[in-house]
C-alpha cells in the first residue's frame, strides 16, 4: 500500500463532501485515514514522507494515508486553516477529525494511529 495524493475532487469523493454538507463532517471513507498536508519545498515534510510510506505499508489493511499538496490544493489548505506544514489530519470512522502539526516520529505517529484511529 502506498500513500495517495488527493486533489479537491478526490477529497470530495473519498474524505468529505464539504460542498454538499458545509456544516457537517460526514466521513466518506471505509477505513480511518491520515491526511498529510505538505509542501514539496518543506524539509520536515520531506523527512516525514518516508515514514508515512512505511506506515502505509504497515497499516495497509486498517487505514488510508493520503497526501494533500498545499501549494496545488490551496482551497483544501484554506478550508482546514493550514498555517504550517506538515500538518496531519487524523480521520476516525466516527466523530470529528483531529489535527496534529509538525514532523512527528514514527513511534509517535503509530501511537496516534493506534489511539485515535484504531481505538487500541
Amino acid at each position: 500500500m502506498k500513500t495517495n495524493e488527493l486533489t479537491k475532487s478526490d477529497f470530495l469523493t473519498r474524505v468529505v463532501n464539504y460542498e454538499v454538507n458545509p456544516d457537517k463532517w460526514e466521513y466518506l471513507g471505509d477505513k480511518p485515514a491520515v491526511i498529510d498536508f505538505y509542501a514539496s519545498w518543506c524539509g520536515p515534510c520531506q523527512g516525514l514522507a518516508p515514514i508515512l510510506e512505511e506506515l502505509a505499508n504497515e497499516y495497509a489493511d486498517q487505514i488510508y494515508i493520503h497526501k494533500v499538496n498545499v501549494d496545488q490544493q490551496q482551497e483544501l489548505a484554506q478550508l482546514f486553516a493550514i498555517r504550517s506544514v506538515p500538518t496531519l489530519l487524523l480521520v476516525p470512522m466516527e466523530g470529528n477529525p483531529q489535527m496534529v502539526q509538525g514532523a512527528l516520529s514514527k513511534e509517535h505517529l503509530k501511537a496516534l494511529i493506534d489511539q485515535v484511529l484504531l481505538g487500541a
